[in-house]
């Protein structure tokens, strides 16, 4: 692989060493001795082969005694991409796995988010996901917060003050007959949604961006749903919800959507099902359904480890890709119990071993699949391939410097031990303890400054 591009903003940082990424031809490419540029900007202005840094060094205008070298052990790889995660869920992440979905909402999520209208409680607990997440490597985040705007805003606040790159979603909900003071009344939903994207969108923030967010379709009326389409189509916004999580929820959509075909059809004739939709865990599509998925361009993001913690249902990822939807992987906190894409990835290579048990047809995803998926595949899913997802020049540099041979850290290599060796086990065994500095745009945002 080789690239580079002219820029008028100057070459700001080279390293050399090994880069570990993803292609539309490769899920998964190794480059060993290779060099790579950022410029002042934060984008990738060459990647080639270290043998060509000499003449790189001259046409770029660096020089060669300040490019850094990466150690043993150590590569780069893009940052990861979740793609569904509830901030707002955090405080809880890792208990209350005990109910399925809709037990689960009653029982334990609304009336948590019911205290985001406290905004020291929000501070405290959107200030601890954002640096948890990045620190675990998330570069990029796709954020449901709560019904309470002032307190979305302060997340979208607290992602550009860290560093990361967020869609964050205030959540929209005009119906709770099981937690009836957490919701909002239609009217009320629409104009603080209005509201929450003038004021975010006024912020400036280069990477944090607002993405209208119905809950689901159990929790929002039909006209609810209208409103919040418009308001979608008019601003061209991405679109963030959850289909087809279990089929207890598949049913009651049903019964509250007589007139639609299908718990897609729902989305797609309120106006958000569109090439920036991105619906989470699709478990129970049919194949009608995603066909529907294709034609308009959205995406599924596929959370498995809430899927089997709250018993919803395995996604079948073969399907998805047999027809050619777009897939990222969530971790969606806190149905899911981790809030590191890491921890997707294995639970995703997990579900489609068990899948393979019962289904001896299907293949099991691969660990190059996998790493697809949470870094271009992720990148895709939100509509933000242009710009992110691997190592093309003219992108962001989000990127994660890796050093598997950390002291203390979870994982043992060996001289024989090639590269690509040691991105599987990292996939596998690795931790925030292997992830030594994370890069958004250029800025290296972990370890953090001490400012925060």
């Amino acid at each position: 692989m080789s690239g580079r591009h002219d820029t008028a903003a100057g070459i700001a940082r080279v390293y050399r060493g090994s880069f570990v990424h993803s292609t539309r031809d490769a899920a998964l490419e190794i480059l060993n001795d290779f060099v790579l540029g950022v410029d002042k900007s934060g984008k990738i202005t060459f990647i080639e082969e270290g043998k060509n840094v000499d003449r790189l060094a001259q046409e770029q205008g660096f020089n060669t005694a300040d490019v850094e070298n990466l150690g043993p052990g150590e590569f780069f790889m893009p940052g990861m991409v979740d793609t569904h995660i509830h901030a707002s869920q955090y405080t809880y992440m890792g208990t209350a796995l005990d109910l399925p979905l809709l037990q689960w909402l009653n029982t334990y999520t609304f009336p948590v988010e019911s205290r985001y209208r406290d905004l020291k409680f929000a501070r405290d607990v959107y200030t601890k996901v954002v640096k948890r997440t990045l620190r675990n490597g998330t570069t990029t985040a796709c954020y449901f917060a709560t019904i309470h705007t002032d307190a979305s805003l302060l997340l979208g606040q607290i992602a550009d003050d860290l560093g990361q790159r967020a869609l964050v979603g205030k959540v929209c909900m005009d119906i709770n007959p099981m937690v009836p003071q957490y919701k909002e009344l239609l009217d009320e939903s629409k104009d603080e949604t209005l509201r929450f994207i003038r004021e975010l969108l006024q912020k400036k923030y280069p990477r944090v961006k607002p993405v209208v967010t119905p809950r689901f379709a159990v929790s929002c009326s039909s006209s609810l749903l209208d409103a919040l389409g418009e308001i979608a189509r008019s601003s061209g916004l991405h679109i963030q919800s959850h289909i087809s999580e279990n089929k207890e929820e598949v049913e009651l959509v049903k019964q509250l959507f007589p007139d639609c075909l299908s718990y897609t059809d729902v989305y797609l004739k309120h106006g958000l099902l569109t090439d920036k939709t991105v619906m989470a865990h699709g478990c129970h599509l049919t194949d009608e359904e995603l066909k529907i998925f294709h034609k308009n361009g959205a995406s599924i993001s596929h959370c498995p480890s809430s899927n089997i913690s709250l018993m919803s249902g395995i996604l079948n990822v073969r399907n998805v890709q047999k027809h050619k939807v777009k897939l990222g992987l969530g971790t969606d906190v806190a149905g899911g119990y981790s809030a590191s894409i890491l921890d997707a990835v294995r639970r995703a290579i997990d579900t489609s071993k068990v899948l393979t048990i019962e289904h001896p047809q299907l293949r099991p995803l691969t660990f190059e699949e996998v790493f697809w998926l949470a870094t271009l595949g992720g990148s895709e899913a939100l509509s933000l391939d242009d710009r992110i997802g691997n190592f093309e020049v003219g992108k962001d540099f989000d990127a994660l410097r890796v050093n598997v041979s950390v002291p203390g850290g979870p994982l043992d290599v060996f001289p024989e031990d090639v590269l690509k060796v040691i991105v599987e086990k990292f996939l596998n065994l690795g931790d925030d303890r292997n992830i030594v500095e994370v890069y958004v745009a250029g800025r290296k945002v972990v370890p953090f400054s001490g400012k925060e």
